[in-house]
């Protein structure tokens, strides 16, 4: 995507923070090829997973050897947050989780882009991506929200049950200088809130955190499902050490 800047000026935490979060996110989406609901949306997901992987790539690339990163790490080791790491489960559960996660990726690298940061320069790539997959999201949020009562009812569902993992994506992430964050969860919460309320659906009441305090996947608490999730992705590297097509 972009030319990786000198390790020496890269913080590690954050290149693992966002990148993390952008592998696990791909491989979510991916789980979709040969299921989703229709053609065109097989295609459309496949396309975003590509974009967060060719993310994931260059963040990781700033921390170390990316298939070592990707492939070797242990769950502890993982800094992605709580959210991205969630099953597609029902489709709803899918389009909601992408709403959260692209509406609030999109924010945060249109500030990186507009800096000077070592993330700048794949930020002011990324952006552009993080503004498509925003937009599918949210016609998909309407799409549903506003649809059927079938449908709507699945995506109160989904907007509900992902809501408590949202408070995360605002804790400061090591690393990362010149974000106000209280500011981006503020338009993050404007901006969904004004898409829920277009799709008919209701904005959720209850704690933006789980179990754990905000901020647990950034420092390595994890959720059951990644477990299963990351013994399937790093299957094959770890089943033949050492190979190479």
């Amino acid at each position: 995507m972009t030319t990786t800047p000198p390790a020496d000026t890269v913080p590690t935490a954050a290149a693992l923070a966002l990148g993390d979060d952008a592998l696990v996110l791909s491989h979510r989406l991916g789980e979709w090829a040969g299921h989703a609901p229709v053609l065109e949306e097989e295609v459309a997901l496949a396309n975003i997973a590509l974009d967060l992987l060719g993310q994931a790539r260059v963040l990781l690339s700033m921390a170390g050897d990316e298939d070592e990163l990707a492939f070797l790490r242990e769950e502890r080791a993982f800094r992605n947050l709580q959210l991205v790491e969630q099953p597609g489960g029902d489709f709803a559960h899918t389009i909601a989780r992408q709403l959260y996660f692209s509406v609030y990726q999109h924010l945060l690298y249109d500030r990186l882009a507009s800096g000077d940061g070592p993330f700048a320069p794949l930020a002011g790539k990324a952006v552009k991506e993080a503004a498509y997959h925003r937009d599918h999201a949210e016609q998909w949020t309407l799409r549903l929200g506003d649809g059927t009562d079938e449908s709507h009812a699945r995506m109160q569902r989904a907007v509900d049950a992902l809501w408590r993992f949202t408070g995360e994506m605002f804790q400061p992430v090591e690393g990362i200088d010149g974000i106000d964050w209280p500011g981006l969860e503020s338009a993050w919460r404007e901006a969904v809130e004004e898409v829920l309320g277009r799709a008919t659906l209701t904005v959720p009441d209850g704690p933006r955190s789980g179990a754990w305090r905000a901020g647990a996947g950034r420092q390595g608490l994890h959720t059951e499902p990644f477990g299963r999730m990351l013994a399937e992705m790093q299957h094959l590297h770890r089943s033949h050490p050492g190979a190479t097509w």
